[in-house]
């Protein structure tokens, strides 16, 4: 999926390829398809310029569930401008911070209070 959103990115911006928007559009919709919160959020972005609000915010709200925060912060914009109700924006942040606390574990905690403790399978290796 990364190379999809990394092609979308290069037809966008002619890096290596002629520009071509609907290349870049198609290789953000298959990286998306996958699972690929960037590439919904270019998705979004383009759907924006568009004029097109409604899909914009289906894509960013898809991207919140996959706990991307830079989505959270879309929506945010989005709401201040009138384009997605409090309901919507409401429920995306409850499924962001769900998709968030899934990350969760202990064994990661006690890994951020003491990052020593990733690189005992690399010492007890030496």
């Amino acid at each position: 999926m990364e190379a999809h959103d990394q092609l979308g990115h290069m037809y966008l911006e002619g890096e290596g390829v002629e520009e071509d928007m609907k290349k870049a559009i198609y290789h953000w919709e298959e990286a998306a398809i996958g699972g690929h919160p960037i590439a919904r959020m270019s998705l979004g972005v383009i759907e924006g310029d568009y004029g097109r609000h409604d899909r914009q915010i289906k894509h960013f709200i898809i991207a919140a569930n996959q706990g991307w925060g830079v989505a959270v912060e879309q929506l945010k914009m989005c709401y201040e401008e009138g384009h997605v109700s409090k309901h919507d924006f409401g429920e995306a942040l409850r499924a962001y911070q769900r998709a968030v606390d899934a990350t969760k574990s202990p064994q990661r905690e006690a890994a951020k209070r003491n990052p020593e403790l990733l690189n005992v399978r690399n010492r007890s290796n030496t």
